[in-house]
């Protein structure tokens, strides 16, 4: 990373309530939180925007479906009141979601991202944000995925399922950094 913007915007995706269910099984990076901490409190600290995106699913049984507590963030990273809230229904937070939108009227072209799941809804934020121009870093310790069987009923641990997502990602799409990388921009 060169040097961050003052207008950098981090992305904090999908840390709902839902995301510590039992059901979604064993994963990765226990203190992935701690660190979306340290970052929301330098991005608040230096005064650039924050997007908390949330999921809304589609399907019922989802951690996420709408009503239920899983839906709601978790109190540590709860969106202030002037903090941006964009709500998504697929992995990808650009689609039909207006946040290309909203972050082109601020004149946001560099965006930090955290959050989960990596190889699924960070990882399709990512490569939409590459892909539609935007200077995007990918923050390795504050992101978490979870054990994943393969088509081939293979199981993958979390630790590879992450290391691939983040490999896939800087290949093309986005930059991948730790935490304090970051930190010593803002």
């Amino acid at each position: 990373m060169q040097s961050l913007a003052i207008n950098a915007a981090l992305l904090i995706i999908d840390m709902q309530q839902g995301m510590n269910r039992p059901k979604l099984g064993r994963r990765n990076n226990p203190d992935a939180e701690v660190q979306i901490q340290r970052l929301l409190t330098a991005w608040r600290q230096s005064d650039r925007p924050v997007v908390h995106i949330r999921h809304m699913s589609r399907s019922p049984d989802s951690v996420f479906w709408p009503g239920q507590p899983g839906c709601e963030f978790q109190p540590a990273l709860q969106p202030l009141a002037h903090e941006h809230v964009t709500e998504k229904n697929v992995p990808d937070a650009f689609v039909a979601s207006g946040l290309e939108r909203w972050l082109h009227a601020r004149g946001i072209r560099q965006l930090v991202i955290a959050g989960v799941i990596t190889n699924n809804s960070v990882e399709a934020t990512a490569r939409s944000g590459g892909n539609l121009g935007f200077a995007v870093t990918v923050v390795s310790d504050a992101c978490y995925t979870f054990d994943q069987t393969d088509l081939s009923g293979r199981l993958w641990p979390a630790e590879d399922v992450h290391a691939l997502s983040l490999s896939n990602l800087a290949m093309d799409y986005a930059a991948v950094m730790e935490t304090d990388e970051i930190l010593v921009h803002c």
